[in-house]
Formats: structure tokens, C-alpha cells, sequence
């Protein structure tokens, strides 16, 4: 039997890695979800893993490209991780190490390259959330971290460097304590401020009355409502899709972030919240995206 010609893309997040394979018209074969390597420094376990997940793909199907995302400050051209707090990497040539594990199995596919909020921003431009709006849309997940990317008519502004590193911004508010906003609104800093074991039942408590989730919750609305608000006064944006694990609660997070946000931009024009349509898989479609662009370009 001829076997499907496909992509495989990996999603690379601070606690799970995230694969889909897919056939290059689309048409999702295979997902599947593996832990993130820890005290991984030099990316050597993580490379290991990726290509693991291409030899097992390659069982399936032809592999015409593969697709990586990564989070953090990237280097498309130079394939190189500048920054990855929560990974621990520093200056780590990632597309490097992947490429050399991938020939080691026997994998030849190409290896496109790129950081994961821009991955799922792009999925939400191309059939999600963002489709079809005109004027930027802001892609804001809420996971391990937090960060940002604009979309514009279909395709992501700014694919290198530090834009959309928000989680990264130092809040000055006497509230807040001088934290960053990705130790207040992540889905790891709700869950250890609420005193439980992950975001989701965190949320849960917060709903149900539990004063110290409320509170919790509370702070988290109002550090994303901060980094939202002008987004939207520097942009003009109309849209705010939130996207990562957080989204998945639904209106118990997306209610209290309008309001908040709202109440920061009095008298300008009302923008939309609204929760991702990929919810956390959007950065391993955007990697198969990248990796279907690349098989097309390869046909032609």
C-alpha cells in the first residue's frame, strides 16, 4: 500500500512536546503529546526526541518536511535558540542539533525552523480565530509562559528576535511586587498563587468562591489586561485571541479580561477577546503549516 506524503510538525513547549502529523493536504494522521526533556541545556535530549518522533512518523507516511517551533527569543536564519527560560536555554544551535539526530536515524526530510507563538499565531491567521480579520490581531497564549505575536491579512510581523516577549515585562505596579508578568499570569504562577496543582482546577476553585484562587485569578486578569491594553492603543487592534491552556477555561478567564481591558481603554473603539480555535495544539499546526509551505515549495 502507497503510503501518504506528509509533514510532521513539533511543537516544542516548557512542559510538553506536542507533534501532528499530517498529510500536505492538511488532513491530520497522527497527534500525539511526549514531556518535554528536562536538564536538557545543550537541546541534546530534546533533538534525540525529535527525531524519534520522525522515524516513528516515517513508518506512517513519506515525510516531505519536518516542521519545529520553539519558545523563546529564536534566530530563524541561524537556527539558533537565544533565549529559553524555561527550557534553560542559552545560544543553543537547536536546528544544528536536530539535524545531525535526524541524519544519525536515517531521516533526510527538511527542517523548518521557527518560535512557537508565532507558529500558533500563524495557525490562527490561516484557519482559526484570525481568519478574516482585517487589520493585526494579537495571538496571546497563556501556558509555561506568556507571550505575544501579531498577525496581519494572513501572516505573522516580526518572525525573529525579542517582539512579542511579554511574559518577560517587569510589572511596576505596587500590586504586583516588581514581578514579571510571566510569574503572575502563566498557567504554573496562577496555579502556585491559587495553592493548587495546575491552572485548570485553580480556575475551577476560583469560580466556585475559593477566596485565595478568586485572588489569584484576579492578579492574572489584571498583568494579561496590562500587556492587552496596549497592544491594542500602539496596534489598533480589533481582535485578541488568547490562546494556550489558560484559554480553555472559557468565559471564567475571557469575561474578567475584557472587563479589565475595557476598563483601561476608556473611549477608544471596542476590541474582541476571544478564546483560540486550535486551543494549545495551535503551535504544532503552525509547525505543520511551515513544513507543508516548505513540501509546496519543494514541488514547485
Amino acid at each position: 500500500m502507497n503510503r501518504p506524503r506528509a509533514v510532521l510538525g513539533i511543537d516544542v513547549g516548557g512542559t510538553t512536546v506536542k507533534a501532528r502529523l499530517e498529510t500536505v493536504a492538511g488532513e491530520l494522521l497522527e497527534a500525539r503529546r511526549e514531556a518535554t526533556p528536562k536538564g536538557d541545556a545543550d537541546a541534546a535530549r530534546l533533538a534525540a526526541l525529535a527525531a524519534r518522533l520522525a522515524v516513528d512518523a516515517a513508518a506512517h507516511a513519506e515525510v516531505a518536511a519536518i516542521g519545529l517551533v520553539v519558545p523563546g527569543i529564536v534566530q530563524v536564519a541561524t537556527g539558533r535558540s537565544v533565549l529559553a527560560v524555561n527550557l534553560g536555554w542559552r545560544d543553543v544551535p537547536v536546528v544544528e542539533r536536530v539535524r545531525a539526530a535526524l541524519r544519525q536515524r536515517g531521516v533526510d526530510a527538511p527542517l523548518v525552523f521557527g518560535q512557537d507563538v508565532r507558529a500558533g499565531a500563524l495557525a490562527e491567521a490561516v484557519n482559526g480565530a484570525a481568519l478574516g480579520i482585517p487589520g493585526p490581531v494579537v495571538f496571546l497564549p497563556i501556558g509555561t509562559g506568556v507571550a505575544a505575536s501579531v498577525v496581519t491579512d494572513g501572516e505573522v510581523l516580526f518572525p525573529d528576535g525579542w517582539a512579542g516577549e511579554v511574559g518577560q515585562l517587569r510589572l511596576t505596579d505596587a500590586r504586583f511586587g516588581g514581578r514579571l508578568l510571566e510569574d503572575i499570569a502563566s498557567a504554573p504562577a496562577l496555579a502556585a498563587s491559587a495553592g493548587a496543582p495546575d491552572a485548570r482546577i485553580a480556575i475551577e476553585r476560583a469560580v466556585a468562591g475559593d477566596p485565595q484562587a478568586g485572588a489569584a485569578l484576579d492578579d492574572a486578569v489584571a498583568a494579561l489586561a496590562e500587556a492587552a491594553a496596549w497592544f491594542v492603543a500602539v496596534l489598533g487592534c480589533s481582535r485578541i485571541v488568547l490562546g494556550g491552556g489558560l484559554a480553555e477555561a472559557g468565559e471564567a478567564v475571557l469575561t474578567p479580561l475584557r472587563e479589565a481591558v475595557a476598563g483601561r481603554l476608556e473611549g477608544f473603539p471596542p476590541v474582541e477577546i476571544v478564546g483560540a480555535a486550535h486551543g494549545d495544539v495551535a503551535g504544532a499546526i503552525g509547525a505543520a503549516l511551515l513544513a507543508r509551505r516548505a513540501a509546496g515549495d519543494a514541488r514547485r
